[in-house]
């Protein structure tokens, strides 16, 4: 399993459950960005979300097809043809919820499926594309599982009725590097295994009004702090009044 944040890529021995944790009351959104190198074809991303408050999570990869994301990144094109998915919980028996890739059958009925990446000429083919956007709506409040892999890697769960993410993972990959994008059998992309995605979730600023107050009482206490090390200082070591 292989994760990033901000566009950073990890190292190579970086292997982990990133947990992004969303406060608020669901008033606006905020998009985080992933970045990231696949260690094997077998190899998974899986990040953990946690809302705190019901609201709408959008997953964008770019790394297929490349382009700009939502906070300005300019994402290159080359990467592999991705698999993405959402399921509720964490662990083996975490539920699926919904996802795709290109190849699955359930690709075209997503709206605006590829979104704001770049389209790509596969084999010979131009004008494909292989990236994945997935709307999921009104999500309640709780901990969620992103996981992104290879479009020939792809959950089990995504073939059964109520399944988990402890199923496994149906592998079509061939199990060695290039990673390959075919229009035909003989018409393909190599592709590398670097794999990028915007996940934009419900997020919201302190209340302005709650923040000064917090603000208002950390001066008030760090004031008496400084009051009480100054006096004592001055008693000679020895405490004076209440403020002993």
């Amino acid at each position: 399993m292989r994760f990033g944040i901000g566009g950073i890529r990890p190292g190579r021995r970086a292997c982990a459950a990133l947990s992004l944790l969303l406060f608020g009351a669901g008033l606006c959104s905020a998009t985080a960005f992933y970045s990231g190198v696949l260690d094997s074809p077998e190899d998974t991303v899986q990040i953990a979300l946690n809302l705190t408050s019901p609201g709408d999570v959008t997953l964008q990869t770019y790394g297929f097809g490349g382009g700009t994301d939502a906070n300005g990144i300019i994402v290159p094109s080359g990467g592999f043809d991705p698999f993405v998915g959402l399921f509720s919980g964490t662990g083996a028996t975490a539920t699926f919820i919904d996802g795709t890739s290109d190849i699955l059958s359930n690709y075209p009925s997503e709206p605006n499926a590829c979104g704001p990446a770049g389209l790509v000429t596969v084999g010979t083919v131009p004008g494909q594309c292989g990236d994945v956007r997935l709307l999921f709506s009104d999500l309640a409040a709780g901990t969620y599982t992103v996981v992104l892999s290879d479009a020939e890697y792809f959950p089990v769960a995504v073939q059964e009725t109520n399944g988990v993410l402890g199923d496994g993972f149906f592998d079509l990959t061939g199990g060695s590097f290039p990673l390959q994008t075919c229009a035909t059998s003989t018409d393909c992309n190599n592709d590398t295994a670097n794999w990028a995605l915007d996940i934009t979730a419900p997020t919201s600023a302190p209340e302005p009004a709650t923040f000064g107050l917090a603000g208002l009482g950390l001066a008030i206490a760090a004031s008496v702090s400084w009051r009480r090390r100054r006096m004592y200082s001055r008693s000679g070591g020895r405490s004076r009044g209440s403020l002993a």
